[in-house]
């Protein structure tokens, strides 16, 4: 059983994110700052820690940065405002590996730790090559791309977006998430470069097949499923 450590200064905010993990099947632990979050983790192992921004004595910014120096394979979801752009640009910085923003639909957290949680079974996919979504195959050595049998030319861009894609299957990601990802957090172009990319996916990918996996949620962003 996966153990996620909760570090958030309110208290009833801590207490539905424990209740609703422990529903969900989760060993927790829960820390009300940065200096209590960074004991925890030094005291007993965790894999994954949901790591609030704006926190007393120390704030998850830096307890994350400190967290990633001695422990780089816990993964950690920072927790922030919606238009604290900055603060997901400083928490990618310091190590997190993904961010959700408040408020949030309980499912989507939900979403996003299982992403975490599974990668270092990407790892694994690194190492086996091949990346498989139904009919869809990618080899993660030579870029090969084929569905059904038939090949598919990619750019590395193409590629690369594809790939969060899938390794992220049905969980929507939105256009800043899939910015950070595939172009970098340091990317200062027009997020309008994301639906440019996801029609040249379509196109290539989608088009002579009945099935369309690479779908549109209205106002949240992109999922294949």
């Amino acid at each position: 059983m996966p153990k996620i450590l909760i570090a958030e200064d309110e208290t009833k905010i801590l207490r539905i994110i424990e209740l609703q993990l422990k529903y969900a099947g989760y060993e927790t632990a829960l820390a009300h700052n940065g200096l209590e979050a960074i004991e925890k983790i030094n005291t007993q192992p965790f894999d994954l820690v949901l790591m609030d921004v704006m926190m007393p004595k120390m704030d998850g910014l830096t307890a994350c940065k400190s967290i990633k120096a001695e422990h780089p394979d816990i993964k950690v979801i920072m927790l922030t405002a919606k238009d604290d752009i900055q603060d997901i640009i400083t928490g990618l910085d310091s190590g997190a590996d993904d961010y959700v923003t408040k408020p949030f639909v309980f499912d989507e957290l939900l979403a996003r730790i299982r992403a975490n949680l599974r990668k270092h079974s990407d790892s694994a996919v690194e190492e086996d090559e091949l990346l498989v979504f139904e009919d869809l195959q990618m080899n993660t050595k030579n870029f090969e791309v084929t569905r059904c049998g038939q090949s598919i030319d990619l750019s590395k861009t193409e590629f690369d977006l594809l790939k969060h894609l899938v390794i992220n299957k049905d969980i929507v990601l939105s256009r800043e998430q899939i910015l950070n990802r595939v172009w970098g957090y340091d990317y200062y172009g027009s997020p309008n470069i994301v639906d440019v990319y996801i029609k040249y996916l379509r196109d290539k990918v989608d088009r002579e097949f009945d099935r369309k996996m690479i779908q549109t949620v209205r106002g949240r962003g992109y999922v294949v499923r």
